[in-house]
């Protein structure tokens, strides 16, 4: 089995206050995938940087205290690679690519349009760009999952207040297609959709009122795979017992092979 972890942690350092790593070192995961680290190389404890029984891989954000990605991993990966090669997004620190054989992890932390029009327009532009690279990916012909916080929720399942959000960035129409688009044409597909048709599966809430409590809350991390991948995928699950930031842990355990 391969158990692999995807978490935006909205501040690694505050993260690791509200007992984050404390969580990863019980969790058994094999691979985890963060998202908005909101720090430099230089920010970071050794225990941030390499917790125990794991290696550590970071694509930082030139802006301080401002988005980054990373990727934790048990076994080290035989290649590492940061960004997608385009400079306005690279720098904003949002796709870190590891292989293990023939095993492609990736974390990804898609832009959010919520704060403004023209960072609506930033999204837009870089789902423009990033879905021929998606279509490339696939074409590699490797098992590959992207692990991350898309800042999509396809479906009105993956939404609880889906009518009053429909010209909301998260679930406008172009980016509910662009997903659709990602699945029905390219072929990638939602592991935790495939596994659990049913289930809303929320993994952000809003900090205003007592969305959290009252679980009024969105599905915008994903594990999305390549269909041999994604048709080992056996469980998941969304922890919520601890909250170490509006984002809860998305875990998918993978069969091996010989067991698929």
């Amino acid at each position: 089995m391969l158990r692999i972890v995807s978490a935006n942690l909205n501040g690694i350092r505050s993260a690791d206050k509200k007992g984050f790593f404390a969580w990863l070192a019980n969790s058994d995961a094999d691979v985890v995938c963060v998202q908005e680290l909101k720090a430099q190389a230089a920010d970071l404890a050794e225990h941030q940087r390499a917790p125990d029984g794991y290696h550590g891989f970071f694509h930082y954000a030139e802006k301080k205290g401002y988005s980054g990605v990373g990727l934790y991993s048990k076994q080290a990966p035989d290649r590492v690679e940061e960004g997608l090669g385009v400079p306005e997004f690279d720098a904003e620190g949002r796709y870190l690519r590891a292989d293990f054989g023939n095993l492609t992890v990736i974390s990804l932390y898609l832009p959010s349009g919520s704060s403004s029009p023209e960072r609506q327009q930033v999204k837009f532009a870089f789902m423009e760009v990033f879905l021929p690279q998606l279509e490339a990916l696939y074409e590699e012909g490797r098992d590959i999952v992207i692990c991350g916080d898309w800042n999509i929720a396809h479906q009105e399942i993956d939404l609880k207040n889906w009518k009053g959000n429909m010209k909301n960035s998260g679930f406008l129409p172009e980016e509910r297609a662009w997903l659709t688009d990602l699945f029905h044409r390219v072929g990638w597909v939602d592991t935790w959709r495939r596994l659990y048709p049913d289930a809303p599966g929320y993994t952000w809430w809003s900090n205003r009122g007592q969305a959290y409590a009252k679980d009024v809350g969105w599905r915008i991390d994903y594990q999305i795979a390549t269909p041999g991948f994604a048709c080992r995928a056996g469980s998941a699950n969304v922890y919520k017992d601890e909250k170490f930031s509006d984002h809860a842990p998305l875990t998918v355990d993978y069969r091996d092979t010989a067991d698929a």
